[in-house]
Parts: C-alpha cells; structure tokens; sequence
C-alpha cells in the first residue's frame, strides 16, 4: 500500500504537509520509515489529484487545494478502491458521502489548512502550523496559534519571514520560475521538526531571502492605481520576477491598507493577466465570489484568484472589483 500526497506548493501546503510528516512519518510493509510519493506544482496548479497514479488499497492525503476543482478525479480514485483524506479551507462545493472519503474541510476567513492539520494533530507540530498560517496572511491567527510557544518577538518574526519565503516561492506559471521547486523545498524542509532551526542553518533560507528583497523592490516601483474609494490596484510585466512576487506583493499591500482591496494583475507572456485579489482584511470577505465570476478564478474568501484573465475582460475585471468592495 502506497502513500500519496497531493498538496499546494504554497506555505500553506507545504507547512501542513510537513506537520503531518513529523507525526505521521510513512512506512513501508516491513516498518521502516519510507518516502512518500509528492504530488504538487505552482501555486495556481490546483487541479492535482488527476495526476494520481494509485491502486486498490492506496491512501492518498490531499492538502490545501479545492475540493471543487477535484471532485471528479476523487471519485475517480474512490471508486478504485482508494482511501482519500481530504485537508482544506477552500470553497468544497458538494462533498459526497464516502466510506473511503475523509473530509477536513472549514470555510472560516482566518483558519488555513495549516491550522486544519494542527486541529487535526493536536498540536504536535505547532511551530509548522504557524509558519503556514504567516504564509498564508493570517497574521493575527498565526500568532494566536503561537501563543503556548512562549517565542519571543524575535522568533515569531523569524517563523513570519519563513511562512512568507515559503509562500513567495510558490507563484510562477511554471515551476522553473521558482527558485525551488515546490517538491524540492519541502524535502529540505522535511528534516527540520522545529522551523527555526531550518532559519539558522539551511542555506536555501538566505537564497529565498535574497530573491523576495530583489523582487519585492522591483515590484513596489510599479504604479497603483485606485479606481474607487477603497480599491487599488497595480499591473506587473510579464517577467519572471513578476511571476514569482505577485501573491506576496498583493499581502504585503493587503497589509499596509487593511480597509481598502487589492488586485494584482502579472502580464502573461502568451497574453491577458494572472490576477491576484485580496479582500479587505478588515472583513476578509468577498475575493471567491469576485473571482467565480471570471472563467479560470477561484479562492477562499479572503484572497482569491484568476488563472487567465483574458485582455479584453480587464475593464469588466475592474468594474466588478469595485462593485464587489
């Protein structure tokens, strides 16, 4: 019997993951501790669970991306007589009824699938559960969950930085604009059961510090543009570097004008927009339905997206962006 896991190459994914590693470490039929087969992709890669390859007997844990977008391909693996576990905070659509089917799903504005897994595992691997929660923008829930840590300023700055290193590493339209691939990252993660550790001693945490500073400043020289009272927007170039810094760019403005939302449009380089929105964190509320209304869009509540906002849709884009704030 295999173990499979499909999961975001966000922080959100790659933390929850990673708690579930620590507790639940996979072994092969003789006892010893085995590797597991990883399926994940770029952020906005979220239709995974079809690329499962699994027999009659497989176990297949699926973190961080929407039940809606993979209904058809669990049932699929289901009705092949495999198990699926189901950890995510993304709108589910219907969820069927299942002996083989276990559903972690919860639609709340501020709890991830990080903070799921932790629920889920008591809070074994808590430290992961609040670097993920930081890197999925939830800054006030994340140092909620880190309160019985007792970490001084300092530290939980340094677990925030890694959970938006982390997320930053995941936005690209294909894996090789990232400096790690989503699979790779996780595996140098996967040795460290405390996230400060990794911090301190691994080398890819300076090389992702060293490209969010680079890319971050290239992308605040860029021009807002505010077409309402309480909206704002910014377009990037199709460039790399746009790529990799349109989520977090889209936090940190997030951030910085909590009443007001947010829209990032990244150039594509075969034409139209990858769109990134945020809600107004003082409501968290609102991302998802405006993004539905696009063909490729999707996302929880707070912050949501478009795959391919086609050109000619942008001015429809930004109507409905007011409208809906």
């Amino acid at each position: 019997m295999a173990a499979i896991h499909v999961f975001n190459g966000d922080a959100d994914g790659i933390c929850s993951l990673q708690q579930l590693q620590l507790s639940e470490p996979c072994q092969s039929p003789s006892g010893a501790t085995s590797e597991p087969t990883l399926v994940t992709g770029v952020k906005r890669d979220i239709a995974l669970v079809r690329r499962v390859s699994a027999e009659p007997g497989d176990t297949v844990t699926v973190l961080d991306i929407s039940f809606d977008k993979n209904r058809d391909a669990c049932l699929e693996l289901l009705e092949r007589g495999v198990s699926v576990r189901y950890f995510d905070h993304h709108f589910p659509g219907d969820i069927p009824s299942h002996p083989r089917l276990s559903v972690h799903i919860e639609t709340l504005p501020d709890k991830g699938t990080s903070l799921l897994v932790d629920e889920y595992l008591g809070g074994a691997q808590r430290a992961w559960a609040v670097v993920g929660t930081f890197g999925d923008n939830f800054d006030e829930a994340a140092r909620r969950a880190a309160e019985p840590l007792g970490l001084g300023d300092a530290d939980l700055g340094v677990l925030r930085e890694l959970g938006i290193l982390i997320n930053y590493n995941s936005y690209g339209e294909r894996v090789e604009d990232l400096h790690f691939a989503p699979a790779a990252l996780f595996r140098t993660l996967a040795p460290y059961a405390d996230p400060l550790a990794f911090a301190r001693e691994d080398p890819a945490f300076e090389r992702l510090q060293n490209g969010y500073r680079d890319d971050m400043a290239l992308a605040r020289s860029a021009e807002l543009v505010q077409p309402g009272p309480k909206h704002s927007y910014v377009v990037l170039p199709a460039e790399p570097w746009a790529r990799r810094v349109g989520g977090v760019y889209a936090n940190e403005l997030a951030q910085a004008e909590p009443e007001h939302a947010h829209a990032l449009l990244t150039a594509r380089a075969d034409g139209g927009y990858v769109v990134s929105v945020r809600a107004p964190l003082a409501t968290r509320d609102g991302a998802d339905a405006l993004c539905r209304q696009f063909d490729t869009g999707g996302g929880r509540k707070a912050a949501a997206g478009i795959n391919l906002l086609p050109a000619e849709e942008m001015d429809r884009f930004i109507a409905a962006f007011v409208e809906g704030f």
